[in-house]
């Protein structure tokens, strides 16, 4: 396995995946670990927006820290984990909202999740300080057979 240099980390970690993010879930409880679209750019601190009131939210705001992870499997498997505190929180703006959306989706179906997002409850941007990376490339990656690749 070798690990990723700095600059192919940052490019992988802008890339457009779908993160694990975990965070502590207290004393004698795994990280609580879900799925969750992210925003990166190269030099930067990568950011989630999340409900206000969300359980990802307090223990985030608890722990002072969380980390995300990302990977694929094809056309090597590469994963990319950057772990760091809380560097700020701030209510969510339109710009930011409409930035990660059209991160994700395809354009004819940007306006239906504004929509959508219009009635959740009142969301914050979290930002990460990226401290601790762990990389790796593990080489050719391959789908497992009758798999299909989509989205890629």
């Amino acid at each position: 396995m070798a690990e990723l240099s700095h600059h192919e980390r940052e490019q992988f970690l802008a890339e457009a995946h779908i993160a694990a993010l975990s965070v502590a879930a207290g004393p004698d409880r795994g990280p609580f670990t879900l799925p969750i679209w992210y925003q990166y750019r190269p030099g930067g601190e990568p950011w989630i927006l999340t409900e206000a009131e969300s359980k990802k939210a307090r223990l985030i705001q608890e722990a002072g820290r969380f980390s995300l992870m990302v990977n694929r499997i094809v056309p090597t498997n590469r994963y990319v984990s950057v772990e760091g505190p809380v560097s700020r929180v701030i209510p969510q703006t339109p710009e930011l909202l409409l930035e990660i959306t059209q991160r994700y989706l395809p354009d004819e179906q940007v306006q239906g999740y504004l929509d959508l997002a219009a009635t959740f409850g009142r969301q914050i941007v979290i930002y990460l300080r990226p401290q601790r990376w762990l990389t790796g490339e593990l080489g050719p990656g391959h789908l497992p057979p009758g798999a299909q690749l989509c989205g890629i």
